[in-house]
């Protein structure tokens, strides 16, 4: 059963600055066919929009990425209608979710964390991405231009960084699933972090490996180019992951960003 809702919020950058960014949101997961259990979380509340891909089994798994959702969700810094967060007040809020998860755990399951917060800088409207793991965060430009702005913390990713396999390789690697950074679980929890302006047309995609995993990058961009509505975008790109396999959980987040300003 996929699990969504449709969303859309007017965000104002100040207190003395009208909403100028319209977002429209859409989001969705489920477990698959394969998997007994659905260990990936989600937040799509604004400003924060970040997918979580637990991991351990046996409930931890789950665990561990319900932890980090809360975690984000229960911050003063990412507060409904609060833009205002930096990659400092990011950075604080993921080690104090790897030190729950470890506390909860001890440290025998952890989670991937990919995705943005919107932030306003100068009365400018940024998204601020970060990541530890193999989830991703992908922005379809309104000129058809779908980019990877994460880069995978995972073995395969660096067996092609060092040429030793090639990315059509990599999909099928017997390694592919192993990450080699995540919070609440092993020696490295750092994440890494983007700033991007948001541009008028933006429809930012952040997902579970269970999507990557089943789906290319040009059948994902078939999916996002071809419908209108973020919801629509999210049912249909989960409905395709399980059609070509669904091997893994599958949790999609879509967010369209219309800003008044643009001319």
């Amino acid at each position: 059963m996929v699990l969504c809702e449709r969303k859309e919020a007017s965000v104002a950058h100040s207190h003395d600055v009208e909403p100028r960014l319209t977002l429209t949101v859409g989001s969705g997961t489920d477990r698959g066919l394969r998997r007994e259990l659905n260990e990936d979380s989600l937040l799509a509340r604004d400003p924060v929009f970040m997918v979580a891909d637990g991991m351990g089994g046996h409930e931890a798994g789950e665990v561990a990425s319900q932890l980090c959702v809360q975690t984000l969700g229960d911050s003063r810094a990412l507060a409904p209608g609060t833009h205002r967060a930096t990659a400092q007040d990011l950075q604080h809020v993921l080690e104090e979710a790897d030190w729950r998860i470890r506390e909860a755990t001890g440290a025998r399951a952890g989670t991937t964390l990919s995705g943005a917060v919107l932030i306003d800088i100068a009365s400018v409207p940024y998204w601020l991405v970060a990541n530890v793991g193999d989830s991703r965060t992908y922005r379809l430009s309104a000129a058809g231009q779908l980019t990877q702005i994460t880069v995978d913390h995972s073995e395969v990713r660096e067996l092609v960084d060092a040429g030793e396999i090639t990315p059509e390789e990599a999909l099928f690697h017997p390694r592919r699933h192993v990450v080699t950074r995540a919070l609440g679980t092993g020696e490295d929890a750092e994440a890494d972090f983007w700033l991007l302006p948001v541009d008028d047309g933006d429809r930012l995609l952040v997902c579970s490996d269970g999507l990557t995993n089943e789906l290319r990058d040009e059948e994902i961009l078939g999916i996002l180019a071809g419908q209108t509505h973020p919801q629509d975008a999210a049912d249909a790109l989960i409905a395709a992951a399980i059609d070509a396999g669904g091997r893994d959980n599958i949790t999609v987040i879509v967010v369209d960003a219309r800003d008044s300003e643009a001319a």
